[in-house]
């Protein structure tokens, strides 16, 4: 089977021009370069979907970046669905979708309806079945009463349901995500994670989702690379991360009288559900939430081990 997405020893260097005082640094001005992404190979296969993690500042944006024709390199050679993304930008943009958390592609004033027309139009989706596509992706995405809504009116959550949507009007091969659901709380990350593993599943698209957060990759991946200042210091399947690395869960209760509980249990020695009976028998919980351990601890986990 060939590779939909191949890095080989790609980088990407920055020059950043230091801060400083005085006429001196006004008039010479002194530079400094920042590696962002450090010599990184890897390659995905079509239909999978891979999470590409790290700590805030890893070089996964960036990474993101030069994969979707965004950033030229620095260094070293990529492919998307057998084109270079940077020399075929328009060529390529047809067969992939992005979503970044932070930016919009619908526009702020307009009814989201006008917005995925318009994203129609920009990719020339024949009519019929843009129309066929928008009601299907309608349709899952539970977004018909936003349609008429300006995006301005949105709430975060019900926002990145519409972008998901405006990158899969044209009905692309790859959907790069970077950050899809920063900033929302965990009813609306819950609701984002099972659409876009979804999708992926019905219709076989390949998913290259960068996070920050361990639960996004969990629940819709198959297969984990964790990069780290640059680096590429993890990839493998997402069971042998699970299996190796994650074997720790962070439970927080708070009960009826407003005291919160954390513990901390290792689940090689005893089930979460086992753990959670306990609390409950011993403790009247108003509410409780379980949580994976922080990224820079399975970081420093995965670099302890390579010592």
């Amino acid at each position: 089977m060939h590779n939909i997405i191949e890095a080989c020893n790609l980088t990407k260097k920055f020059r950043l021009k230091k801060t400083g005082k005085g006429l001196k640094n006004l008039f010479k001005p002194q530079y400094k370069t920042v590696v962002a992404v450090n010599n990184i190979s890897f390659a995905i296969k079509p239909g999978e979907r891979v999470a590409f993690i790290g700590p805030n500042g890893a070089g996964k944006s960036t990474t993101i970046k030069m994969l979707s024709s965004i950033l030229y390199p620095t260094s070293g050679e990529a492919r998307v669905l057998g084109m270079i993304p940077w020399s075929n930008r328009r060529r390529l943009a047809y067969d992939i979708g992005t979503v970044f958390g932070q930016r919009s592609q619908l526009w702020y004033h307009l009814p989201v309806q006008d917005s995925f027309a318009l994203m129609g139009k920009i990719y020339n989706v024949p009519e019929i079945a843009f129309k066929k596509r928008l009601s299907r992706l309608v349709r899952l995405f539970e977004i018909r009463d936003l349609l008429n809504s300006p995006t301005r009116s949105l709430s975060l959550g019900q926002r990145m349901r519409c972008e998901i949507v405006a990158s899969l009007i044209h009905n692309p091969k790859v959907l790069f995500l970077d950050e899809p659901t920063i900033g929302l709380d965990i009813t609306a990350k819950a609701i984002i994670r099972n659409l876009i593993r979804q999708q992926a599943l019905e219709e076989e698209t390949t998913l290259l989702l960068t996070s920050h957060d361990t639960d996004d990759m969990e629940k819709v991946c198959d297969r984990v690379i964790v990069i780290n200042k640059g680096k590429l210091i993890f990839d493998d399947s997402l069971t042998t991360l699970c299996d190796s690395y994650l074997n720790k869960k962070y439970l927080e209760i708070t009960t009826e009288s407003g005291e919160k509980i954390r513990k901390v249990i290792d689940t090689r020695q005893i089930p979460v559900k086992k753990a959670l009976d306990e609390l409950v028998q011993t403790y009247h919980v108003a509410d409780l939430t379980v949580e994976n351990p922080p990224m820079e601890e399975i970081i420093k986990e995965i670099y302890n081990r390579g010592d």
